[in-house]
């Protein structure tokens, strides 16, 4: 397996069709009233940079950094298609996105996930990211985990 994972326009119609199948997965989860989705158009704007990794050419997972006021990265979605689940992808996209936030000089790192998605908590234990409160303007649920991480030394 070689998974390459670069920066890359949402807009594409293979990565569409892949934010479709995370859309499809999270409203499986989560009410639609607590599922936080960027469309694809608004990965595209100037505040977000999207990471995709592709398999043979294949898109088969993402990740996006947006950015907020305040030195503030946030972490967006996150997914990797279920065939190629347990291979670390989803690590590496964290970790370019961790990369680019440190070289653009963000201090801190934050990401709401839903309540229902242990594989993902993992994920961003491992980065060490930390639970949290509540984050930017999303509000609290039983549905919503966050998480953060300090960037600043």
């Amino acid at each position: 397996m070689t998974i390459a994972v670069a920066v890359e326009s949402p807009l594409q119609d293979d990565v569409c069709g892949l934010v479709a199948e995370l859309n499809a997965a999270l409203l499986a989860l989560t009410p639609p009233e607590f599922a936080f989705h960027m469309t694809v158009e608004d990965m595209a704007a100037p505040d977000t940079t999207v990471f995709v990794a592709r398999d043979a050419g294949r898109a088969v997972a993402c990740g996006a950094l947006r950015r907020h006021a305040g030195g503030i990265g946030e972490v967006k979605r996150m997914y990797t298609r279920p065939s190629h689940r347990g291979r670390k992808i989803g690590a590496m996209i964290v970790e370019r996105i961790e990369t680019l936030a440190r070289k653009e000089g963000f201090k801190r790192l934050v990401l709401e996930t839903g309540d229902r998605h242990p594989a993902a908590w993992a994920v961003y234990e491992r980065a060490g990211f930390r639970r949290c409160g509540p984050v930017l303007d999303y509000p609290e649920s039983k549905w919503s985990v966050f998480y953060e991480k300090a960037l600043a030394e």
